[in-house]
């Protein structure tokens, strides 16, 4: 009977999704047969010079008569943009005709860093056209070059994927022209597939505008896979042979560490090896052997006046590649894999990385799959970590994905055997849902734990969501239990630490946040871009249900044409207190229920110009007493060589008498210094009173060949108080490059 039950079940799903995927298949076909690109082999040779004089760019297919995407979708884009593809055995070539002034908005020279924010040309690829994940290319009118990985299931483009790809650019009184050569070892595409997803995006940030090729709808991003054209090969180019890349390095520097009783000095000088290897031509297998991520910018240090540990971004490069495959589950407060778990102590200090491998891109042309292995080094602190994680994808009805996970982690015994009372492992299986436009979705996941001493327990998250042109709706559901862990995962709510007791207690929570937003475009074309209505609400309860935080907040934001924008926001707390809990340096706040209110407003100006400042203040209750907190922020830029921001925030508590009062300072300033488009110098200073420590970083990076690099990177940190007694101090270099084979 049993069998019988799950086999209908099962038949009429695969029929709904055989039936979905007919309709979704249907509406695509209707869009692309308007945004069609015709591709042809190359008649000559393509010299990528900027200059389109080969035959092949006069007689190539040409995709004009751009769209206004940005601040409205309703009208053709003023100043228009021609694009033009062909290809060889080794390359698929990219050429852009923008039409522009002589003045540019190029905010760096260097790669990938704030692309959105100036002018440039960029081209979306989905070589297999099923609008679950695809590639990312973007020039600026000075040649400097961004790229990214696109996904489904990530809205949002960090640049953190690179790889070797060729621009060049020429820049005339009234247009500025683009070549690009991207090798078709870069991209992961299917066999025999003569149809690609393509789109074509410009940012000309003079008008704050941005167009597109397609009818974008103004809701949704530029690169948004579900509004692609369609590339039509006269051939399906060949699969590639030989995708091999090794990218060997050495690093040395001196170290300082002056925290220990007796000051220590040490000298290292070390080597090792990545690797990137295409498995299939859509495929691809990463492999480290001693990583060394010394280069890695320095964290971004935030005040935290909350009770829960902070969120800081992942900037290692192994991790970033195909990573919304392995982070694609939760968010939030809920996220089952977080990378910065693996090889970084809870100070981010780095814990020795042996090796590591991750298998990741797709297996069919629905199926997305990724596989990582990481082995780390036993220190005194701590035993080593074996760290396995998988993740796989499976599209169904249209842009749909029903997806899994499994996360293992394994201590090993100082004898290289398993510790078999210290292991952590979760499994999860999913699902995300969007229709076929992207306004429409929803996620269900539901994890399970199992861990030594707790057993197995099992966590849920639900969310469902709603864009359009004016309103944006959003809500979930996040129940975790007391007994759940995720050695891999970031769960910040679980643990609560006890001030008086000095002790960190688990409670689990039951989670609801909602929210909904209504935008207002005016189209009379004035200095108003939208007007922007928002309210919110979080609760948070106890695992009996008792309440536990309530957060409501109701907000306002007035965006302009020239890019500057106000913010206006209150918001009513209640917290009931079952911890002692400390701010600052005092005495705990004692548990009791706590009910508050803020007001805030921020301003950002014109960041088009050369001297561009934000401004931050919030005022009112905090707990028992009060706070008043200030943020600002001034950048002057030098175009297009050098970025000079300094910022800065106050808090200041005063709490009920007899817990205390406290002034909480960060101070940070940055120097960008570019002086070509391969050589970069950035300094960064930061003064924060909370963790009692001014950090300097200074790193010089010379690209001296394509994707080759070498660093000179110098660190220093003292103590706040008493100001400027040494903690370390280090000097470092990194010296890589790129093979491929």
């Amino acid at each position: 009977m049993r069998k019988t039950v799950l086999t209908f079940i099962f038949g009429h799903l695969f029929f709904l999704d055989a039936t979905c995927q007919e309709a979704n298949e249907k509406k695509n076909t209707a869009f692309q047969s308007k945004y069609q690109l015709r591709i042809e082999r190359a008649k000559d040779p393509i010299v990528l010079d900027g200059e389109l004089n080969e035959s092949s760019w006069q007689t190539a297919d040409v995709a004009t008569d751009f769209w206004m995407k940005f601040p409205r979708d309703d009208q053709q884009a003023p100043r228009q943009t021609e694009m033009r593809a062909t290809y060889d055995e080794k390359f698929l070539y990219i050429s852009a005709v923008c039409y522009d002034t002589s003045y540019y908005v190029v905010q760096t020279l260097k790669r990938d860093i704030r692309y959105f924010d100036g002018d440039g040309i960029a081209v979306v690829i989905d070589p297999v056209n099923k609008k679950t994940n695809g590639f990312f290319f973007g020039v600026s009118p000075m040649n400097v070059q961004a790229e990214d990985l696109l996904a489904a299931s990530s809205n949002n483009l960090n640049f953190s994927w690179d790889n070797k790809w060729f621009s060049e650019v020429t820049r005339h009184e009234d247009r500025w022209i683009v070549e690009m050569a991207i090798p078709f070892k870069t991209l992961r595409f299917e066999a025999n597939s003569g149809e690609w997803g393509i789109n074509f995006i410009r940012n000309d940030l003079k008008a704050n505008q941005y167009h597109a090729w397609t009818n974008i709808p103004v809701n949704f991003d530029g690169y948004d896979l579900g509004y692609t054209g369609l590339m039509v090969w006269d051939k399906a180019p060949d699969p590639v042979k030989t995708n091999i890349s090794v990218i060997p390095f050495i690093t040395g520097g001196i170290n300082n560490n002056r925290e220990e009783e007796t000051p220590v000095t040490s000298t290292d000088l070390a080597g090792g090896l990545d690797a990137k290897i295409g498995v299939t031509s859509s495929l691809n297998l990463d492999l480290t052997v001693l990583p060394d991520f010394s280069q890695i910018e320095v964290d971004v240090q935030q005040t935290n006046l909350t009770r829960f540990s902070l969120n800081y971004p992942e900037r290692r490069t192994f991790f970033l590649e195909n990573a919304d495959l392995f982070t694609g589950f939760g968010g939030g407060p809920n996220r089952p894999f977080f990378s910065r778990r693996i090889g970084l102590d809870e100070n981010a200090r780095p814990i020795p990385i042996l090796a590591g491998a991750r298998l990741s891109g797709n297996l069919t042309q629905r199926m997305r799959v990724g596989v990582m292995n990481i082995q780390t080094r036993a220190t005194e602190d701590t035993e080593a970590q074996n760290y396995t994680a998988v993740a796989v994808n499976q599209r169904v009805f249209g842009r749909s994905l029903v997806k899994g996970y499994f996360h293992n982690r394994q201590s090993f015994t100082d004898g290289g055997g398993t510790d078999k009372t210290n292991y952590g492992r979760n499994g999860g299986l999913g699902f995300d849902y969007s229709n076929i436009s992207g306004s429409l979705t929803g996620t269900g996941l539901v994890s399970v734990s199992e861990k030594p001493g707790a057993g197995v327990s099992y966590s849920q998250h639900y969310t469902a969501g709603y864009d359009d042109r004016h309103w944006s709706l959003f809500a979930d559901y996040i129940s975790v239990p007391t007994d759940f862990y995720a050695d891999m995962g970031f769960i910040p709510r679980l643990e609560n630490y006890d001030a008086l007791r000095d002790t960190v207690i688990r409670m689990g929570f039951e989670h609801i946040y909602s929210q909904g937003s209504y935008t207002i475009r005016p189209t009379n074309g004035g200095k108003i871009n939208s007007h922007e209505i928002s309210a919110s609400n979080v609760v948070d309860w106890n695992p009996d249900w008792s309440l536990n935080e309530r957060v409501t907040e109701l907000g306002y934001e007035l965006r302009f044409q020239n890019t500057s924008g106000v913010e206006i926001g209150v918001n009513n707390n209640d917290v009931r207190l079952l911890f002692s809990t400390a701010f600052i340096d005092a005495t705990p706040l004692p548990p009791a229920t706590y009910k508050f209110s803020q007001m805030g407003v921020a301003y950002k100006s014109d960041e088009r110009k050369k001297l561009a400042f934000s401004a931050e203040t919030a005022v009112g209750g905090f707990y028992n007493g009060e706070i008043q907190s200030y943020q600002a922020e001034i950048i002057y830029r030098v175009q297009p060589w050098g970025n000079f921001s300094l910022g800065f925030e106050q808090n200041e508590l005063d709490f009920a008498e007899g817990y205390g009062n406290a002034s909480i300072s960060l101070f940070s300033q940055r120097s960008e210094i570019n002086f070509s488009n391969s050589l970069f110098w950035i300094t960064f200073f930061q003064y924060n009173t909370q963790r009692n420590n001014f950090n300097i970083n200074s790193r010089l990076q010379w690209r001296y060949k394509p994707m080759s690099d070498f660093y000179l990177v110098y660190t220093d940190n003292y103590f706040a108080d008493p100001f400027l007694v040494t903690k370390s101090k280090a000097i470092v270099f990194k010296l890589n490059y790129w093979f491929t084979l």
